[in-house]
Parts: structure tokens; C-alpha cells; sequence
């Protein structure tokens, strides 16, 4: 079925200025990019040349049902939060609670702009009815931790089986925690798992200045010789989570094609974890995407903070207002998440990829001045995800100026409510 987006400006990170144009969508696909009021089939939306459509954002790293954690523990250190709050409650979890807190998730991140987003945690089969149920993209990992006998990396392996490529919505990782919580021994053959069944790794990486002395393995190896000992250094593909605590003079080591480091800035910053050398990725062009990590540790999954905290933060820090342009964070967060995750054809506004995109207002106070060229540094320094109008997947409008067209809202929030009450009084 053809959709018709009319009159509106389109910009993506491949674009060196915005397009006036009309798109026509066919099925989940871009059919054709026209210019301004010629096409007429089946008009779903007029922009008056006052609405953008960019891509969808991809939030490349989170726990969705840690929405039911938000708020829990409070200014408090990673390890300390980790082991005094967080596991003792993830302990709890049922199938039902991440059920949960994955719809709340998945509702919170359409309305702010996310069209896929990456996920470890526990009772993944559940997020991913989730993401089915919601017409989102997800690529899913079962947090693997202690597994000395090799369960959860066989669960792991069934959630593959059950829904890796599931109505193209939904890819499927490796999901070991971190080298803090994973053997080396079983993050060797994890890597020859994701190696010889062709998946991708979801890994936390060196978040903090403490993880290496925590794995054990300060005097013993170095992080990028671990990778390549481990194995890790040639699975398809590898997410490597934080990355605040790569050194500068490594940075260079990870521009390899089958390698991003999801860059979680807000996260970083309210856990005290560091600045991650991203000014140094970026000069070394190694593909970087952007999380929010999950809700108890940010606490918000909105992608469009994580962007405009990208680009300022790093300018403070380096004290260089030049460092981290709108148009690069951008691209981090939309065709950078989006290939990392395995989702192909994802992440632009052009002919024939994925209909991905996100509706945003421009007919406001905050948008005078904006034009074909500055209009990137406007989305990221002066907009926020309140100017977003509609959220499409796959051709789908799954998010409609406040209305969800998959999501029950009221049903989800009372069973957000229910269950939150539940884990906490358990």
C-alpha cells in the first residue's frame, strides 16, 4: 500500500543539506523521494514545508524492563549499585514483570523517536513478543553471567532460533555481561558460538576505572589483547557497550568493520563512570552508536537527550566547541545503531531502504531560523523528542502525537504500576 508524506523536509547523515520533498512509502520500504507537492497517491500526511523527517533513532544499548528499576538506587557508584540494588531485585524477575517492563519501555522510546533498539537481559522471549506485538525493531541477548555450564548461552542460542529475522523486526546477539562477570574460559566459546552460528556479541566494555582490576586481569592482559585472545575480536559482529575507559592512544584499534562502541553519555555521567574518549573514536573512525542504557541508571530512554548530551559534553571536557558535530552524533544515532544491530538498509532516507523515519515540528518558537543547511544543529542544540509528531516503523505509524496505534497505553502503565509494586514489595 502506497502512504504519501508530503511537503516536508527530509535529512539524513549522507546529506549535506535537508531536501525539500514529498516521499511515497510502499509497504515498509521508501518507494520514492519526489520533489515538493507532485505526488498525490494516498496522502497520510501534508508538512507544509514546516515538518522534517529524519530517520529513526536506534538506541544501540539497554535493559527495557529496568523501567520497573527506575528510580530505585539513587547516586550511588556502579558496583555499589550493581550489588547493594540492582541484582538483588533482578533476582525477582519473572516473565511476567519484564513483560512489563519491556511494553512500558518499548511505549516510552516510540513516543521519543526510537524505531529499534538493542536489549540484554533476562526472559528475552518476552521483550521480544514485546517488540513483535508493538511493530518495533529490537535486537535482543540473553545477559549471560556465570555460566559455568553453559545454560544461558544455550538460551541464548534458542532465543536465536525462536527469533533471530522474525518478521525482519528482530535480530538476535550474544549477550555476555561483561569480562567482570563471564570467565574467560566461557567467553572464548561464546566467541566460537557467535562465530560458527554467524551471530553478533552484546558486551559491556571497560565502563569503569575499576572493571579491570575487577575481571582480574590487570597485570595479566591488556582489553585489546583480551578481544583478540577471547576470540571476541572476529565474531560478525560486536557491540561493545561504554567504552569510557579505552585509552586514547587505543582508540585506533577499534576502527575494524565488525566493531561499534555504543556511547551511553548520560548514563556515564549520572553513574560517575567517566568520559569516553569519543573525540578520539571519531578522529580514528571507528563506528560509534548511541544508548541510554537502562532506565535505572539514567533515567529516561530518550534518545534525543543522549544526542544533545553527546555533542555538549564532549566540548566541555575538551574545552573545544569544534569536537562532536550535530551531524556526527546524529549518524550515531540512527544508520551507525541501526547497522550495528544487524537491521540492513536502516537508517536513511533514501530509496528503497527501510521506512524508519520520525515526523518532527518545525513550526515552532525554538526552530526560527533553521534552513536547508543548519537544520542538524537545530534538531540537536535547540529541538527535543516533545517536537516529534509521528514515529514510523517499517512503513507503520506505531506513534501519532501522543497516541500509540499498537499499545494500549492505559492498560500498559496499570501493569507497569502493578508490577513495579510487586517487584519492589517481593
Amino acid at each position: 500500500m502506497y502512504k504519501t508524506y508530503k511537503n516536508i523536509i527530509a535529512w539524513d547523515s549522507s546529506m549535506s543539506k535537508a531536501l525539500p520533498c514529498d516521499i511515497v512509502t510502499e509497504g515498509k520500504v521508501i518507494k520514492n523521494i519526489l520533489p515538493p507537492n507532485t505526488a498525490n497517491r494516498n496522502v497520510v500526511f501534508n508538512g507544509k514545508g514546516t515538518t522534517a523527517v529524519i530517520p529513526g533513532f536506534s538506541n544501540a544499548h539497554g535493559h527495557a524492563a529496568m523501567t520497573l528499576l527506575r528510580g530505585v538506587a539513587e547516586e550511588l557508584p556502579l558496583m555499589e549499585w550493581l550489588e547493594k540494588k540492582i541484582w538483588p531485585l533482578e533476582n525477582k524477575l519473572t516473565p511476567e514483570l519484564v513483560r512489563a517492563g519491556a511494553d512500558l519501555a518499548i511505549m516510552e522510546m516510540l513516543a521519543t523517536g526510537t524505531t529499534s533498539f538493542a536489549d540484554m537481559y533476562f526472559f528475552m522471549d518476552q521483550v521480544a513478543e514485546a517488540a513483535l506485538d508493538a511493530q518495533i525493531r529490537c535486537c535482543l541477548s540473553r545477559g549471560i553471567v556465570n555460566d559455568n555450564d553453559g545454560s544461558k548461552l544455550k538460551e541464548n542460542l534458542k532465543l536465536a532460533s525462536d527469533f533471530h529475522g522474525r518478521n525482519e523486526l528482530l535480530t538476535v546477539c550474544l549477550g555476555p555481561h561483561a569480562p567482570y562477570t563471564v570467565s574467560i574460559q566461557s567467553m572464548k566459546n561464546i566467541a566460537r558460538v557467535a562465530k560458527e552460528t554467524n551471530l553478533g556479541v552484546q558486551l559491556h566494555w571497560l565502563e569503569t576505572s575499576t572493571e579491570w582490576d575487577l575481571s582480574g586481569l590487570r597485570n595479566k592482559t591488556t582489553p585489546e589483547d583480551y578481544l583478540i585472545e577471547t576470540g571476541m575480536i572476529e565474531v560478525p559482529s560486536l557491540l561493545l557497550s561504554h567504552g569510557v575507559w579505552i585509552k586514547d592512544t587505543e582508540t585506533s584499534f577499534y576502527n575494524k568493520d565488525n566493531i561499534t562502541i555504543v556511547h551511553n553519555p548520560k548514563s556515564n555521567m549520572k553513574l560517575g563512570s567517566g568520559f569516553a574518549p569519543l573525540t578520539e573514536l571519531l578522529a580514528n573512525k571507528v563506528s560509534v552508536a548511541l544508548g541510554t542504557d537502562g532506565a535505572a541508571s539514567n533515567n529516561k530512554l530518550d534518545i534525543w537527550e543522549e544526542i544533545r548530551f553527546a555533542a555538549l559534553i564532549h566540548k566541555g571536557n575538551k574545552q573545544d566547541s569544534t569536537t562532536v558535530t550535530a551531524s556526527e552524533v546524529l549518524k550515531m544515532a540512527t544508520i551507525n545503531g541501526a547497522k550495528a544491530m544487524g537491521f540492513k538498509n536502516t537508517g536513511l532516507i533514501k530509496e528503497g531502504y527501510n521506512a524508519d523515519m520520525i515526523l518532527i515540528d518545525l513550526d515552532q518558537a525554538h526552530y526560527v531560523g533553521w534552513d536547508l543547511v543548519n537544520l542538524p544543529n537545530f534538531i540537536v542544540y535547540a529541538g527535543s523528542s516533545k517536537d516529534i509528531k509521528k514515529t514510523i516503523v517499517a512503513g507503520n505509524i506505531l506513534y501519532d502525537k501522543g497516541v500509540f496505534k499498537t499499545i494500549d497505553r492505559n492498560k500498559t502503565l496499570k501493569r507497569a504500576i502493578k508490577a513495579r509494586e510487586s517487584l519492589i514489595n517481593k
